[in-house]
């Protein structure tokens, strides 16, 4: 039994202000007939579910009455901690004999996923036998309220009642509760909507109880939306989350999320585009589910629409990343009161209770759907599963190869991330050819003949295509100044995010390998650990720059060429590579070194001398001192909560170096001598110019000019832009247009108009922004002469979102370090409008501009969107470090 909690009565008695609560009742389903032996919400909690909303550990305190109190039919199973420590935990509940058997099941369902090693009678055999199972998620997004509080009603009356519909589902199958998926942000919303409460509950859109402060309850500790995060596996709850579901491979999978709340409620059947990937079968009960859970809402009363928003195109949902198992997934929306009550736009009240209430009735109607088609949901799963391997036995692709001749960290990452996907990954232990290339040991293979099929192409295809008939919609809608329909990214292949090389081979690779492993970083190595000048770390991966991040934390002294150079140990070294030696580091450097290698997982090499072959000298000026530097991020409004969060988050966790945030306010007069680098994350609504003012631009044009570097992050480009003096030379574009300045008489000369198309070509706007791209992946080409890009590859890949183009810095001004390549190899994956495309072509990714002693640093992209584009990453440390080391303040 988990200790999760501390007593809470006395709080609640205690510690909370006297409030007026609107009348709430306990959720109810028809027909249901309640025992008294179960406790309630109340009696555990001392509030009726749908008064108060609850906080994660009296969440957590019911789930461990009702396992302790019921534990033949309840079990409970922690699977992660937040980055706060709050424990992630999910409950199991059914029938006695089913709970008994429970690891007996699982584990004959874990054999039911893998057909190859199943025989045929065997698999009919356990499909008979096996229970359904349903996995409700709750909570994703902390200021989603009613999900939590409506799994509990669920877990109460799955144990307390005995009408003859809740026996019959708990007959034949087994419930996973999963009650609140991100405890931080939820813990954040509660404590900061019951401080804005006064006597008495508001239903005002304007009050404070509805306009969360920043960050809001969204997210998690680390600002991120972990209903993205499905596919690249950044976050501890998400990891934990895809390893639980894999025990067991719950065969519908529910997650349950909050929208506007003027919008009703929204279940399957999904709008389009469906990732091509998603098979006829699982279409065809996500409409029956659709149809069962519209009868009970028809019953209450309760409005509801389908089809509409919420696609199943995009793999890192919630709702989706299970039907690349074979699951049934989907997402469920309860429009959101964001408290007790809200005054929606036609006047009535929508509350609290409402939501839970309706969540229920959606969770025990799925649960009616998945008993009355157990069977076929079996079947299903293991038709998806065989067909899936077959499928892969046939394709055109029948391996997929990774060389791995550069970037060692970030190839070991992606095997590691992929095998925690549950897809085979080998490592190969010899050299060996397929499809006329020559492979050296080392490579990296994975075989499409996996039950995994159909997961393995969604990661790693360059572009899952979306349907031609949907995109012909999206251009007529974009043609009259309609929003298009597409709701996320439409590209996210993890070798192009990785920026790794990846070869299609036809046929099956045999050759000796090893299976790899989940881990996704391993211990590195020192060569010639006792050499008598000291040691060098190759450039160009994550591994070297953690060994750079801790070692600067420890005082030691690192040298960075800008140049590459040959050692006279024959070895060539790529630019950025560090240098330290014994004769600037305290004794002790042996040990120092190898336990850095070690937990960095860095390729250290001993050197007995200096000597180089060609390429700068050690004491060269082209060889940098690398200091620890001071950074400081801007947090708070106006930032984007996103930005910041991935922007801290791949310094802090990515390579173990800690990062200050400091509020707008602050930054307008602070004293930021003591900083080196500040970093400025895209922003939302405003921007900074609203936030810093003409003193807060002067203050940071002062910390540049003393020798400090003020990196920007996306749309954060734009304020570089702003005042008489800008930080940045360059402009941004409007879109292209033929269209003529407006002439301001009343009267224009007439014309004639031959064809429909010429009338379209006069309804564009003058000087209107570029369309909005909802986000492809995009080639950049890498000017490898500059110090910004030491250790970069020659092309890296970009996710690109918005609609922000920007001119290129002329040579006096600065240089242009990261270009998008020309119109026709813009495109790396996904879809973008083709005049965007043309008009992003050869226009700047990355961007510096020395001002005064130091230096001015701008990405038009994020390189850290979602954490997961890791081949963007190391540019970024780069500009942390390498730009910091390339200021000249007064040491």
């Amino acid at each position: 039994m988990l200790n999760l909690t501390r007593p809470l009565l006395w709080l609640l008695a205690c510690c909370i202000p006297a409030i007026a609560a609107e009348p709430a009742h306990p959720p109810q389903f028809p027909g249901s007939q309640y025992r008294p032996n179960v406790a309630t919400v109340e009696q555990v909690l001392g509030y009726p579910l749908g008064q108060r909303i609850s906080e994660p550990t009296a969440i957590a305190r019911y789930f461990e009455h009702l396992a302790s109190a019921h534990p033949e039919q309840v079990r409970l199973v922690p699977y992660a901690t937040s980055w706060q420590g709050r424990p992630l935990f999910y409950v199991v509940i059914g029938s006695p004999t089913h709970i008994a058997q429970l690891d007996r099941i699982e584990a004959d369902m874990r054999r039911l996923a893998d057909p190859r090693n199943l025989p045929a009678a065997e698999a009919r055999s356990l499909i008979q036998q096996l229970p359904a199972s349903v996995w409700i998620a709750s909570t994703l997004h902390g200021n989603e309220i009613s999900p939590a509080d409506a799994a509990m009603a669920l877990a109460y009356h799955l144990l307390a009642d005995s009408s003859e519909r809740t026996q019959a589902i708990l007959a034949n199958t087994l419930v996973y509760i999963d009650p609140l998926q991100n405890p931080d942000g939820h813990h954040r919303f509660v404590s900061r909507y019951y401080a804005t409460v006064g006597l008495a509950h508001s239903a005002d859109r304007l009050s404070a109880e509805h306009n969360e402060p920043w960050p809001n309850g969204r997210t998690n500790h680390y600002l991120f939306d972990m209903n993205r995060d499905w596919i690249s596996l950044t976050q501890p709850e998400t990891r934990g989350r895809v390893h639980a579901l894999q025990q067991m491979y719950p065969l519908i999978f529910v997650d349950s999320h909050e929208m506007g709340g003027d919008m009703g409620y929204y279940f399957s059947p999904e709008a389009e585009p469906y990732n091509p990937h998603i098979q006829a079968a699982q279409r065809t009960v996500l409409h029956n589910i659709g149809r069962n859970n519209a009868h009970w809402f028809d019953e209450l009363g309760y409005d509801y629409f389908t089809r509409e928003i919420f696609d199943a195109f995009y793999p890192g949902y919630g709702a989706s990343w299970p039907l690349y198992y074979g699951s049934i997934a989907m997402t469920y929306e309860m429009a959101s009161a964001r408290g007790h009550q809200f005054r929606k736009r036609d006047g009535d009240i929508l509350t609290f209770a409402d939501g839970v209430q309706r969540n229920f009735v959606a969770f025990k109607a799925t649960l009616e759907t998945a008993s009355r088609e157990a069977n076929t949901l079996l079947q299903n799963f293991y038709q998806y599963r065989l067909s899936a391997s077959q499928q892969g036995e046939q394709d055109g692709i029948r391996s997929y190869i990774f060389p791995a001749q550069r970037d060692t960290a970030g190839h070991q990452k992606l095997m590691g991330v992929l095998s925690q996907h549950g897809i085979e990954v080998d490592q190969a232990q010899e050299d060996f050819r397929a499809c006329g290339n020559s492979y050296q040991s080392g490579a990296y293979i994975v075989h499409t003949n996996q039950p995994s099929y159909h997961l393995i192409r969604t990661l790693l295809d360059d572009t899952v295509p979306m349907d031609r008939e949907f995109i012909a919609r999206q251009e007529e809608r974009r043609a009259n100044n309609l929003p298009d329909q597409i709701y996320d990214v439409t590209a996210w292949s993890l070798p192009l995010m990785y920026n790794l090389e990846l070869d299609r081979c036809n046929r099956v690779v045999r050759v000796n390998a090893s299976r790899v492993g989940p881990e996704t970083v391993l211990a590195g190595s020192v060569q010639q650990p006792e050499a008598r000048f000291g040691y060098l770390i190759p450039w160009g991966d994550m591994a070297s720059a953690r060994f750079m991040s801790q070692a600067l934390q420890q005082g030691l002294q690192l040298r960075s060429s800008d140049l590459p150079f040959t050692h006279q140990n024959g070895k060539r070294y790529p630019a950025g590579s560090l240098i330290l030696s014994r004769a600037d580091n305290p004794a002790g450097l042996t040990g120092r070194v190898q336990q850095l290698a070690a937990q960095t997982g860095a390729m250290v090499e001993g050197i007995d001398s200096s000597w180089v072959l060609d390429g700068p000298n050690f004491g060269s000026m082209n060889v940098k001192t690398l200091h620890a530097p001071q950074i400081a991020m801007v947090w708070d409004e106006p930032t984007n909560p996103l930005s910041a969060g991935s922007a801290r988050f791949v310094l802090e966790q990515g390579i173990g170096y800690p990062v200050t945030a400091i509020r707008p306010a602050q930054l307008r007069t602070a004293d930021l001598s003591h900083y080196q680098v500040l970093i400025l994350p895209a922003t939302s609504r405003a921007g900074y110019v609203a936030a810093l003012g003409q003193t807060g631009q002067n203050n940071l044009r002062h910390f540049v000019e003393r020798g400090g570097v003020l990196i920007a992050l996306g749309n954060a480009t734009e304020w570089l832009l702003e005042g008489e003096q800008p930080l940045l030379a360059s402009k941004r574009e409007f879109r292209v247009s033929a269209q003529e300045k407006p002439l301001n008489e009343p009267r224009v000369p007439g014309r004639l108009l031959a064809e429909h198309s010429e009338v379209q070509a006069l309804l564009e706007p003058y000087q209107a922004d570029p369309d909005w791209v909802p986000g492809f992946l995009v080639n950049a080409r890498v000017d490898q002469n500059h110090w910004l890009t030491a250790g970069i590859a020659p092309t890296v890949r970009s996710i690109y979102v918005g609609n922000q183009v920007y001119q290129p810095l002329r040579i006096n001004d600065g240089r242009n370090v990261v270009s998008f390549k020309g119109p026709d190899e813009l495109l790396a994956g996904g879809f973008v409008w083709d005049e965007n495309r043309l008009q992003i072509a050869h226009k700047p990714l990355l961007m510096v501009q020395p001002v005064g002693r130091g230096q001015v640093i701008a990405f038009t992209q994020e390189p850290n969107f979602r954490a997961y584009v890791d081949g963007m990453h190391l540019l970024y440390i780069n500009a942390v470090f390498r730009g910091a080391a390339h200021a000249t303040p007064l040491r």
